[in-house]
């Protein structure tokens, strides 16, 4: 069965650049984004690590941890890394999991035959504090994915979790929000203050201070 939004994250142990990890172990208390990669030493996958590593503060400010899978072994991992490190101007600090088993990659449905027998898609998933799906995204081998939207819309889902706010198409960072349908126009004013009524069900506000 395909993993679906809501759906508990499948915990896994795996041999990783940094060692042996329990994949819920290392999330602890925060947020996690796993993401998967077709193969080492390929040039898309290359540029989306070395913007990864660049992330990382603002990875770290929004107590989110990462973890990259490719199904090729550790040795060629070690490798690879020296090269994104030279090629992308960067330290790549975060976990890489030797997945040759592909028990990762079956875990999270990572293979798509019609795409590759063998390789993954380049599948990304946010998954919450509660050890839940948040978020996925699927991209072809040949698209290297926008980690600035990835940001956006982890910003977003930690709005929703802690205020109960949702974010318009296009939202940025410091632009207005959405009250949520679940939350009535009373409770949201005692809550976040002036709204800005546009219909019933759009109600919109700024974000709170945190």
């Amino acid at each position: 069965m395909s993993l679906r939004l809501g759906d508990p994250a499948p915990n896994f142990k795996a041999k990783t650049t940094k060692g042996e990890i329990d994949f819920y172990e290392y999330l602890g208390d925060g947020w996690g984004i796993l993401f998967s990669h077709p193969a080492d030493f390929t040039p898309v996958c290359t540029t989306e690590l070395g913007k990864t590593a660049h992330l990382m503060e603002e990875f770290a400010r929004r107590n989110v941890k990462v973890m990259a899978v490719s199904v090729d072994p550790l040795d060629k991992h070690f490798q690879w890394v020296g090269d994104i490190n030279e090629t992308q101007h960067c330290t790549v600090d975060f976990p890489i999991i030797a997945d040759d088993d592909r028990q990762v990659a079956t875990l999270y449905d990572m293979i798509h035959p019609n795409a590759s027998a063998t390789a993954t898609v380049r599948s990304l998933f946010v998954i919450g504090p509660d050890k839940t799906v948040k978020l996925m995204i699927t991209y072809p081998a040949s698209t290297g994915r926008n980690f600035n939207e990835v940001l956006r819309v982890v910003d977003s889902l930690q709005l929703t979790a802690k205020y109960s706010l949702a974010t318009p198409a296009d939202w940025q960072q410091g632009e207005d929000v959405i009250v949520v349908p679940a939350v009535s126009t009373e409770d949201a004013e005692k809550r976040f203050g002036t709204l800005e009524i546009v219909k019933p069900y759009l109600r919109y506000t700024k974000v709170p201070k945190q």
